[in-house]
């Protein structure tokens, strides 16, 4: 097979190795993307769903980066309104920890940082004693804060920024491992093995965007490894244990942060853990321990205790943060780190280390201003441009889901609010010409179709039921046994007719 030449070759299908490939070749550069597994298959799929600046983070002066995220909220909020929701939290006062003149300060700063473009309310006090967010919670809880933030679906933003890559122009190859690459003159020889066959492409620079996969990458092609902390964050999720729309954000006695945060209608997220990791990321799972850990926390909050008998699905996420030398998993820094290698007259090497799902679009940026002596001055252009499905205003998200309706009546209002959730504009895309439930074929359950399937499989890479109902949908969550055996069988069959998304997304004919 003939060697490719491109601009850029990245290494990893994460949200900072998608990132970086839509910016590019949306600045005319020629981009290879590999991914060894699905697209965001690994960390990028674990988080915990926000987007936000990191209140926590203001304890370790991390005030760059709160500033850098809480900004990168409002960016997210405008080019992505379909994945991307406000979200209000409640912070509870806990007697005998932080003290509430110094939350006051916390989140005063918070707001602050924010800057004069912040379009999200403010903090504010609240009693709890009273008010509707305090119900479920045990009456010594009187008094806390409210402030805003927005929750994601982490694995749809990798998607969407792969997607809009490749309708740029970029090559984005899932199930493609990097398997070794050399500096050969002035260009990077990069050595891939695509569904058992080997390749090879050419590339002026190497991003490695590995994730918790970055050292293991370095000793592959024969670089040096940096210090690299692997901390691992769980998960786990409950049937819902309040009926409001605002998420809890807790103080534990260890000095860690907890979660409580609606989550895909009937179900409540709780997280996070945070502990050091060695090993294959690839193994993470919550542990016994770590499961025990997330309900004994929320349990010291709400009325009605969580147990483990309780939990319907666990996801653990190792994180490659750069190992800043700090004693406790939680004190590591969450900041970026990047790393340009490459003397005089040879390619670059780009590392990427941390990272937040939050400030991937500046980490993009960035990196790009560090390759412009390699790639040329290029124009950066990702704040302004929306995601694709975005492209409507945050305000008119609820009227999208309307209007669907209006236009497919035979929809169920949960069904349209899922679809416009996932797809914003181009759920039409799915629906295409249907006039019925049934002209969209075979029904897997909770709303999925063959029609979103084979849309999934033929412009969003999914090429197993794993796919589509954990990281494309959620569905997994809710549908039944019968329901997932079906969509197994349906991808062996159908999984490989997918065809490479082009610049165009005519509407898909409907699937027989």
């Amino acid at each position: 097979m003939p060697d490719h030449t491109y601009d850029i070759a990245i290494i990893g299908g994460g949200v900072n190795g998608c990132g970086l490939a839509r910016d590019a070749a949306g600045r005319g550069l020629r981009v290879y993307l590999c991914e060894r597994g699905d697209l965001a298959s690994g960390t990028s799929s674990a988080s915990t769903k926000l987007v936000h600046g990191g209140l926590r983070y203001l304890e370790f002066c991390e005030f760059r980066l709160v500033r850098e995220a809480l900004r990168e909220r409002e960016v997210l909020l405008r080019i992505a309104p379909h994945i991307v929701r406000p979200l209000r939290f409640v912070l509870p006062h806990r007697p005998g920890l932080r003290p509430r003149w110094l939350l006051r300060l916390g989140l005063f700063l918070y707001d602050l940082l924010g800057g004069a473009a912040r379009t999200l309310p403010s903090s504010r006090a609240v009693d709890l004693a009273r008010g509707t967010a305090g119900k479920a919670l045990k009456p010594e809880f009187a008094r806390g804060f409210e402030y805003s933030d927005c929750r994601v679906d982490d694995a749809r933003l990798v998607v969407l920024n792969a997607l809009d890559a490749a309708e740029r122009g970029a090559s984005i190859n899932t199930r493609t491992e990097c398997v070794g690459a050399a500096r050969e003159g002035d260009v990077w020889r990069v050595t891939l093995v695509k569904r058992g066959r080997k390749e090879t492409v050419r590339a002026r620079v190497l991003v490695n965007a590995a994730g918790p996969w970055v050292s293991e990458m370095l000793e592959c092609i024969g670089e040096r490894a940096a210090p690299v902390r692997l901390v691992k964050g769980s998960h786990i999720v409950v049937p819902r244990l309040f009926g409001h729309e605002r998420a809890y954000i807790f103080q534990n006695p260890d000095g860690r942060i907890g979660f409580a945060i609606p989550y895909e209608g009937n179900f409540t997220l709780i997280g996070t853990t945070d502990e050091d990791f060695s090993g294959d990321p690839a193994d993470a799972v919550a542990s016994d321990a770590e499961i025990t850990y997330l309900c004994a926390a929320v349990s010291a909050y709400f009325r009605k205790p969580v147990t483990p008998g309780d939990v319907v699905w666990t996801y653990s996420g190792v994180r490659p943060l750069y190992d800043d030398g700090s004693g406790k998993a939680q004190e590591t820094t969450r900041d970026y780190i990047l790393r340009l290698e490459g003397g005089p007259g040879a390619p670059p090497l780009l590392n990427i280390y941390g990272g937040k799902i939050t400030t991937y679009r500046r980490l993009a940026e960035h990196a790009l201003d560090l390759l412009e002596p390699y790639t040329g001055r290029t124009r950066a252009w990702t704040a302004e441009a929306a995601l694709p499905g975005g492209d409507f205003p945050q305000s008119r998200r609820a009227r999208c889901a309307r209007d669907l309706r209006r236009r497919y009546p035979f929809l169920a209002p949960p069904d349209a609010h899922r679809l416009v959730a996932a797809y914003g504009t181009r759920a039409d895309y799915i629906l295409g010409a249907a006039r019925s439930m049934k002209d969209l074929g075979t029904a897997f359950g909770s709303g999925l179709t063959a029609a979103e399937v084979h849309y999934l499989i033929r412009h969003e890479w999914a090429e197993t039921a794993e796919d589509v109902l954990w990281r494309r949908t959620k569905i997994g969550l809710r549908i039944g046994e019968k329901g997932a055996k079906a969509l197994d069988a349906f991808m062996k069959t159908h999984a490989g007719r997918k065809r490479p998304a082009g610049r165009r997304q005519p509407a898909l004919p409907l699937p027989t």
